[in-house]
């Protein structure tokens, strides 16, 4: 009977020390909450730029230097370092995830898989990876996007991906109009012109109708009709008017989730509202405010 207790209390004991290990290795991977984990989070995002920076110095990627045969040597075990660390971190992601899919799936989680399969397809198909040397370099860019990660957490960020995510009905509506005026002048000017003059298809007069609306005005594609020239005109005049549109709705926004922020910075000792993000103190009795975490942010 002993030995059945010590039995089931070793089991529950192995079983709670791999859930407090999965626990922990969650807590350093997808919380910034603690210390360690803001360290974790700048330690990958660190990594990562480290990663990309080899790309400017590998052939190709820069014409100012052309490492010897030892750097390129150097540069392939770096490579692989990365390659190495990256797949440990995401296969730890994987195994303390709650939800293994939900990351599988996620933006970051698709990120975190493209950024290490690069290194694997030259291994795999060494003969077609070099036909696709321009793809997998792109790919290997994308580690960049792991900056991502760490400006989530930050309260500004924050301010602007909310802002973002309320305004995007009208942000919708109003980039349907623009689509639909760059159909409407795109195809005027397709007719006016009568294929000459660069407007050979329709798709190249979309993209005049673009660069002109935008007030980009790259030059190589350019009206020579006088109706051609009054169109091009009026999608100039009509570029000016409406390319502050989004500039306004978001900044709305942006104001309006600044106030809010404000009015949770609450003061412990005078119960005052009304700080700014940043503020650390308060700015009525001068006591210590507490931080504006990011899930209260959120």
């Amino acid at each position: 009977m002993s030995a059945n207790l010590l039995t089931r209390h070793w089991i529950m004991t192995n079983k709670v020390r791999k859930q407090t290990l999965r626990q922990r290795s969650y807590q350093l991977l997808f919380s910034n909450q603690s210390r360690t984990g803001r360290r974790m989070q700048l330690f990958w995002v660190s990594t990562a730029l480290l990663s990309v920076l080899l790309l400017f110095i590998e052939p190709g990627g820069s014409s100012l230097y052309t490492p010897n045969a030892q750097v390129l040597y150097q540069l392939f075990l770096a490579e692989v370092f990365f390659t190495t660390l990256f797949t440990v971190e995401y296969l730890l992601r994987l195994w303390c995830t709650p939800s293994k899919e939900r990351y599988a799936i996620s933006f970051f989680g698709i990120v975190d898989l493209l950024t290490m399969l690069p290194m694997y397809i030259i291994w795999i198909f060494p003969h077609m990876a070099v036909e696709y040397i321009a793809l997998l370099r792109v790919l290997r860019i994308l580690r960049v996007l792991r900056v991502l990660k760490l400006l989530r957490y930050m309260s500004e960020m924050s301010i602007v991906w909310r802002s973002i995510k309320l305004a995007r009905h009208k942000l919708t509506l109003f980039f349907g109009f623009v689509g639909v005026m760059l159909c409407v002048f795109g195809g005027l000017m397709y007719a006016v012109e009568g294929g000459s003059g660069g407007f050979t298809s329709l798709g190249a007069s979309m993209y005049w109708a673009v660069v002109t609306l935008t007030t980009v005005g790259y030059g190589d594609i350019v009206p020579h009709t006088p109706l051609g020239r009054m169109l091009a005109s009026v999608l100039i005049l009509v570029g000016y008017s409406i390319i502050a549109v989004p500039t306004g709705i978001l900044t709305a926004y942006m104001s309006q989730e600044m106030q809010r922020y404000r009015e949770q910075r609450h003061c412990a000792q005078c119960d005052r509202g009304g700080h700014e993000a940043e503020a650390k103190f308060c700015k009525y009795c001068g006591a210590a405010l507490p931080p504006l975490s990011v899930k209260s942010a959120r």
